[in-house]
């Protein structure tokens, strides 16, 4: 059984949004808005996500990359942060980010 959070509702639909812009770029251009950035999320197939910059001063975010980092390595074929986890993880990490 899943508690919900009014905050965690809002950066649930804040990343839709971030995934919706993300679309938009990744079929029309390469370039990302300034204060966001690109990261590859998956295992296997690789989703595009533009997530603001202040995630990266995040703790749980921080601990996302190092697990990463420890795991994978740092390899970036797409020319964007590459994190090699479930989307879905990636997902609800980044709800509670704010």
């Amino acid at each position: 059984m899943a508690i919900r959070v009014p905050g965690i509702m809002h950066a649930k639909q804040s990343l839709r949004q971030s995934k919706l812009l993300a679309n938009q770029l990744s079929s029309t251009s390469v370039n990302v808005p300034k204060g966001y950035f690109a990261v590859y999320v998956g295992e296997s197939q690789k989703r595009r996500f533009v997530i603001p910059v202040s995630f990266l001063s995040q703790p749980l975010f921080q601990e996302l990359l190092r697990k990463a980092e420890e795991e994978f390595g740092f390899d970036h074929p797409m020319g964007g942060l590459t994190i090699p986890c479930r989307e879905d993880i990636f997902i609800d990490l980044t709800s509670r980010l704010n």
